[in-house]
């Protein structure tokens, strides 16, 4: 079954993690993958677990190119060199499906899980908060918020400076609406969540298929 081979393959790449990386960097794992997946990907009938970092994949180099493209530096203990992040490869009998990702961010009230439901193409089909230590979780959790989300890419978010919280000129990402103007912190570190997310899976499942769009120093080519 795709499952119990997605449960060895997580073991596998655990028990090559050292342990020191293992308590010094904190990662963003579904919480009940089995039950997750099947909601996020409905009709899906399996998956793959694989875990990456930016030390085990490119190392200082590949961290530079990162915030390059994110727009800001990596700080706390979220964004460590060497945090495991992990990614499930979502499948429909032996046809791959899309992608679940998630990241660590910090908000006003403590920390924030933002996972991003993908296609093949690294387009968003949904945002899904797993934890959100907010006072208006309940607004941020509406199925609405994360419903906004949806057809865009990193292309899109290139426009979105995270530092700011402002986009450079027209952008598909002037629909997404905070729900609650006191959340505008809360709203900002999910944005930062899902831009940091895109292109950690454009680094490390996509190929950089996006890295075209983007230019060093934030701004985005047409």
């Amino acid at each position: 079954m795709m499952k119990k081979a997605g449960f060895m393959v997580a073991v596998a790449a655990m028990l090559l993690i050292p342990a020191k990386l293992l308590f010094a960097a904190v990662g963003c794992d579904l919480n009940d993958p089995d039950r997750d997946v099947a909601r996020l990907f409905p009709g899906s009938t399996g998956y793959k677990t694989n875990y990456v970092s930016i030390d085990q994949k490119g190392g200082p180099a590949l961290l530079a190119q990162v915030e390059d493209r994110l727009g800001d530096k990596f700080q706390g203990l979220f964004e460590t060199i060497d945090v495991p992040y992990t990614l499930y490869e979502v499948f429909k009998g032996k046809e791959k499906i899309g992608y679940i990702h998630g990241v660590n961010e910090k908000g006003q009230y403590g920390g924030i899980q933002v996972f991003l439901v993908l296609d093949l193409d690294g387009v968003i089909k949904n945002l899904y908060f797993q934890k959100l230590t907010s006072r208006y979780g309940k607004e941020l959790r509406d199925p609405k918020f994360g419903e906004q989300f949806a057809g865009l890419t990193l292309k899109d978010f290139y426009k979105y400076d995270v530092r700011t919280g402002k986009t450079s000129g027209p952008s598909a990402m002037d629909k997404i609406k905070n729900p609650v103007p006191e959340a505008e912190s809360d709203f900002r570190a999910a944005l930062r969540g899902a831009k940091k997310n895109l292109v950690l899976v454009d680094e490390f499942i996509l190929g950089n298929k996006y890295i075209q769009y983007h230019q060093s120093g934030g701004e985005q080519k047409k």
